[in-house]
């Protein structure tokens, strides 16, 4: 949300166009509101349409195992952000701050991103720099959206986009549930050019901590009741032998720690940073940084509640609706009552 913003505010591209979306036809700005407004709605249809559309496709493929299509169809998806959108992002950049810089360097360091990111994103890499390459898609991808969508269908697009993706999450015969079962019954992962894992990247010897854990069991028996101590040398024996054991082999206990990183921590799916940014881009399009500051706030605590009912529960929940429900009401009440609140008491010259 971060990277969208500030390129919303520098970048004066994502902002203005003429151009739209072929499944967005009604982009005439010039009608009056009840016309913008059914058309903004029959916009939104018509994306929603082929959204779905796309989504029973990838399920069809992903249940009859077609799995090298699907990476296939993935990987077309990131070349063309990684290659074509980040030289147009790249030449803006270069062009709003007057930098000149040849088309030889501009080739190589191109051919370098993409190359890193297909092999991070679709094969293995640092988490870190997977992560990192994961938000850069989301970014150039919302940013894409933001420009080709006409301006009141992003608000409609991102109303209805959070009611499919609660239909499509909860429902018993929901595509994102069935996806999300499979995989569980198959037990593979889900395509990583589809998902963010927010693991954080960290290494720790085993052995450390467990020599940490028996130290603090030897304080805690000096200090406790002596009837307590039978279960605490029982547990001392166990910290021993275990440790023992991970001294017997320990490089391939840290292999497996560091293999397995990716696979701690909430994975969100790419559509919802995408959606995010979106919101959160459109609303910093304005040029009101209090209804920006208002949605990124909003979107934040939307998705706390969000990870709430995800330790609750302990399924695959949507997280689009919350955070999508709190950002577009956040961005109508500050918009329309904040906003002009804070400007008449500026010209009132009335400080609170």
């Amino acid at each position: 949300m971060l990277v969208v913003v500030a390129s919303i505010a520098s970048l004066s591209f994502y902002t203005h166009t003429n151009i739209y979306l072929l499944y967005t036809p009604f982009t005439n700005q010039a009608v009056d509101t009840t016309t913008r407004v059914w058309q903004s709605f029959a916009n939104a249809f018509l994306l929603m349409g082929v959204i779905v559309t796309m989504t029973m496709i990838l399920i069809a493929l992903y249940k009859f195992r077609f799995y090298k299509l699907i990476h296939g169809w993935l990987m077309m998806s990131s070349l063309f952000l990684l290659f074509l959108f980040m030289f147009i992002y790249l030449f803006e950049v270069l062009k709003v701050n007057n930098l000149p810089l040849d088309y030889i360097t501009v080739f190589l360091f191109i051919w370098n991103f993409g190359v890193v990111g297909m092999i991070c994103i679709h094969w293995k890499g640092p988490l870190m720099l997977q992560q990192a390459y994961l938000i850069v898609v989301s970014a150039l991808m919302a940013l894409v959206l933001i420009k080709y969508i006409p301006g009141i269908t992003v608000w409609v697009v991102l109303g209805v986009v959070s009611v499919w993706d609660l239909i499509a999450v909860l429902c018993p015969k929901g595509p994102l549930r069935i996806l999300v079962e499979t995989a569980q019954q198959r037990n593979e992962p889900i395509f990583p050019g589809l998902i963010y894992s927010s693991a954080v990247a960290w290494y720790y010897s085993p052995i450390i901590t467990l020599t940490t854990t028996m130290m603090s069991d030897r304080e805690t028996t000096q200090t406790s009741d002596p009837s307590d101590r039978g279960s605490l040398i029982a547990e001392e024996e166990a910290h021993t032998s275990t440790t023992r054991c991970l001294e017997e082999s320990p490089g391939k206990h840290t292999v497996s720690e560091s293999e397995g990183d990716d696979e701690r921590g909430v994975k969100l799916g790419l559509g919802d940073f995408i959606f995010y940014s979106v919101l959160v881009g459109k609303a910093s399009s304005y040029g009101d940084w209090n209804t920006t500051l208002a949605c990124f706030v909003a979107i934040l605590i939307g998705l706390c509640l969000t990870l709430l009912l995800l330790a609750f529960f302990r399924k695959a929940l949507p997280a689009l609706p919350i955070s999508i429900a709190f950002g577009l009401n956040f961005y109508f009440a500050t918009s329309s009552l904040v906003k002009p609140f804070c400007d008449q008491l500026a010209f009132e010259q009335v400080y609170i």
